[in-house]
């Protein structure tokens, strides 16, 4: 422990298990990594997370809640019956980059999406829109659109749902 304490100070509070395991290692210490990792948990220990955690879903718990008209029985008889939208982000080298897309319950195919920088819900109603103007859902079609709830537009990670009927 006195080993793992001393590698630990030595690299300022940065090092984690693994690293401290490798440094215990060089210097010519017998020991299992798991070994590491139990004993600097036990110590209160633990090194440097790297990244942030980035946050997707911020549910406006001011608004109402409608009705979940679908009840997770995402399932469709014909095409333009039920419409399911998410978002999700990607890592990239000029930082985060948001999909957002509505997908076509019946056909499991994308029928609507949009990439951007930021985590609006201008995106997120764009990829809607871009489905609407390609599919062109008549009133006939009856369409459902299911997103969970989130003040951004986030769809599908709470239990909080909004639903959009389609008419002329």
């Amino acid at each position: 422990m006195a080993a793992i304490k001393e590698a630990f100070d030595d690299s300022r509070g940065r090092y984690g298990a693994r690293k401290v395991w490798h440094q215990l290692r060089r210097e010519g210490h017998d020991i299992a990594r798991c070994t590491v990792e139990r004993l600097m948990k036990a110590m209160g220990l633990q090194g440097v997370v790297r990244g942030k955690k980035v946050i997707t879903t911020n549910p406006d718990t001011a608004q109402p809640c409608p009705d979940d008209k679908v009840n997770r029985a995402f399932v469709a008889d014909t095409p333009n019956q039920l419409w399911v939208s998410d978002f999700t982000y990607v890592s990239s080298w000029q930082g985060m980059v948001y999909v957002a897309f509505v997908i076509d319950v019946f056909a499991r195919k994308i029928v609507g999406w949009r990439v951007s920088t930021s985590m609006t819900t201008g995106f997120v109603l764009d990829a809607l829109n871009q489905a609407i103007c390609q599919r062109g859902p008549s009133e006939a079609d009856k369409l459902v659109h299911h997103s969970d709830r989130g003040s951004q537009g986030d769809l599908n990670r709470s239990s909080q749902h909004q639903h959009i009927v389609f008419s002329s």
